[in-house]
């Protein structure tokens, strides 16, 4: 380790934990242009779905759902990125490395779990509904 010593610090090495400059190496700020950036498109993000519903744009409620699940799922890229500066660069790669790593396990306990749910719906033994009123 090197004994530098910036202007201004009154004698103190360099490298000893305090932030130099107005970026630190651990991440990265936004500017004032990329969170209105942000802000600008979750409200779009929002208001779009917000229409559909309203306005009865599409007439097939399956549609409207998927695409109102593709906007969200957008909107939470579109925060991701601008408001929590998440991208591959940031911290060594460790917290899109995290990011990906949670995606999978939610994928895989939530397709899991409709998987079940539909093999037991399928396999269970079907059953009248007076008989199924009278069992406890």
């Amino acid at each position: 380790m090197s004994d530098i010593v910036e202007p201004g610090l009154a004698g103190r090495p360099q490298g000893h934990g305090e932030a130099h400059g107005p970026h630190d190496a651990h991440g990265s700020q936004g500017t004032f242009r990329s969170y209105m950036t942000g802000f600008v498109l979750s409200v779009i993000l929002t208001a779009i779905p917000f229409w559909l519903v309203m306005g009865n744009v599409l007439d097939d409620t399956r549609t409207t759902a998927i695409v109102i699940m593709a906007l969200a799922a957008v909107q939470i890229v579109v925060h991701m990125i601008y408001f929590l500066h998440m991208n591959t660069k940031s911290e060594g790669g460790w917290t899109f490395l995290a990011l990906v790593f949670t995606l999978i396990l939610v994928v895989i306990t939530l397709v899991g779990s409709i998987w079940v749910m539909y093999h037991l719906d399928q396999n269970m033994m079907p059953m009248p509904p007076h008989e199924a009123v009278q069992k406890p």
